[in-house]
């Protein structure tokens, strides 16, 4: 199992997903397209951030309710993907490698999500850490 956020597989590819994504975000920015960078931006963020603050929550429940916030933002990324492509931000290879990542950080978390239901601790998990 983990401790640290920084152990969670799901956050370590997102944060590398995060990281490939900078050289598309600074294509859009250089054509001025500014909300499509935000927002992308902001649910590359989510995925990452959501993972951090639920693997902080104190039952396995409220974890799963920010894993499910992180699920949600992978998709998203996936839908602003295609915007990306159809606008020329992101070439064909960079959206079948991206979009790949994003599926994959949404089949992790769904795995982590049964996990954590079916484990009978939804006591407080601090005291397990």
């Amino acid at each position: 199992m983990f401790h640290t956020f920084e152990e969670i597989e799901a956050w370590k590819e997102a944060r590398a997903l995060a990281n490939v994504s900078r050289i598309f975000l600074k294509r859009a920015r250089e054509q001025h397209d500014y909300g499509w960078a935000d927002q992308l931006s902001r649910a590359l963020l989510s995925i990452m951030a959501n993972i951090a603050e639920g693997n902080d929550a104190k039952t396995n429940a409220e974890f799963i309710g920010f894993l499910g916030y992180a699920k949600r933002s992978a998709a998203e990324s996936r839908s602003h993907f295609y915007f990306g492509l159809d606008a020329g931000y992101i070439t064909e290879e960079e959206f079948a490698e991206a979009s790949k990542r994003a599926q994959k950080i949404g089949a992790q978390l769904a795995k982590l999500m049964t996990y954590l239901h079916s484990t009978s601790n939804t006591a407080m998990r601090m005291a397990t850490l």
